[in-house]
């Protein structure tokens, strides 16, 4: 049998064209059918091949495109710094996203710019690397993104609105119970308005860091603490010169459900130990701490080193209003109160909280 003869030379080189005709004209489709924007750039910033729907986004026709400089894309605004970044990738070409971090337009041939998300693809060709780009109108996802944030915007200034007025509504009630106060001789009615007063006073403090704060849904709990015990000190009218108060506490974030009823917790432990701590003028210290022991466990502490809780006092059993409120609270928060009788009188109060 006859061997096949070899391909000469010249077959050989018109089968490898015929090969690349072949490759060229299926990328050129796969670009033409792209459902974004497909531009090639060459490395002086040259157009050399857009699809149809380059066309329709951006409004030229494609012999207004090919030839020119990309940046007749690019708003005049920006188009100064375009060159150098060009210069940049092609230094170092590798597909990648263009800009990141940063708002991207383009220009229309009427002059109006749009948002746009630009691929950077490198290609090598007969005439060296070049950058097909992939360019996403993302005009409509804008628009849906400012409605969204507008929203928010409204929510949360009806959030702070809100909280203003039960701040608001809060201390109209103290103040009448206040006036009430003043109209009653009997001295244990008036300790028990006075404590219903320190409670409201708790939960609208609480209300207005939350007004003040740009975070409706958590509270700083650490500032909620500075804030009520001077308050506490003036509303017992208490010498700051006998009772110290000293605070520890750290930047613990707490959602408004939970610093609530913590916040009503401390009101009564500080509370009882302004008023039965430190008996006769006795001088002392008061000491408040606030802890994140582990990511999802905050730990509040009151101490005094007063005269100590009587001997056959039971908090768990205690038919007093204060202690009651502050065991049916830690239920409420799923923690755990610890309870150190004297030297000194210590509430230690876990509970969990993620950050």
């Amino acid at each position: 049998m006859l061997e096949d003869s070899p391909l000469s030379e010249e077959a050989k080189r018109q089968v490898v064209e015929h090969a690349l005709r072949k490759s060229e004209e299926r990328f050129r489709l796969v670009v033409e059918s792209a459902p974004n924007a497909m531009v090639m750039v060459n490395s002086r910033g040259m157009i050399e091949m857009i699809n149809t729907q380059t066309e329709r986004v951006f409004g030229y026709t494609r012999r207004e495109l090919l030839g020119q400089p990309v940046e007749i894309l690019v708003p005049t605004r920006l188009a100064g710094h375009h060159p150098g970044m060009r210069a940049q990738f092609f230094a170092n070409p590798q597909s990648r996203p263009m800009g990141a971090g940063r708002d991207l337009y383009g220009l229309r041939k009427d002059g109006s710019e749009f948002p746009v998300e630009i691929g950077l693809n490198p290609i090598e060709t007969e005439e060296g690397t070049m950058v097909l780009s992939a360019i996403v109108d993302i005009s409509d996802r804008k628009q849906k993104e400012e409605k969204i944030q507008q929203a928010l915007k409204e929510k949360d200034i009806l959030l702070a609105e809100i909280h203003h007025r039960v701040k608001n509504n809060l201390q109209i009630i103290g103040s009448l119970l206040d006036l009430q106060s003043s109209r009653i001789m009997d001295r244990q009615v008036l300790d028990m308005l006075r404590d219903s007063q320190s409670r409201i006073r708790s939960m609208a403090l609480i209300h207005q860091t939350l007004y003040q704060s740009k975070d409706f849904a958590r509270v700083d709990f650490a500032n909620f603490l500075d804030a009520l015990a001077p308050t506490l000190i003036a509303s017992y009218g208490v010498d700051p010169a006998r009772i110290t108060l000293s605070l520890d506490t750290v930047g613990v974030q707490l959602p408004i459900n939970t610093a609530i009823p913590c916040g009503l917790i401390m009101n009564e432990l500080i509370s009882n130990a302004l008023k039965h701590a430190f008996p006769d003028d006795r001088r002392g210290v008061i000491t408040i701490r606030l802890s994140r022991d582990t990511p999802s466990e905050v730990s509040l502490r009151v101490s005094d080193d007063g005269v100590g809780l009587p001997p056959a006092l039971d908090p768990a059993k205690t038919e007093t209003l204060g202690l009651q409120l502050v065991n049916l609270l830690t239920q409420q928060l799923s923690g755990a109160l610890t309870i150190q009788p004297g030297h000194p009188t210590s509430f230690l109060l876990r509970f969990p909280s993620d950050e």
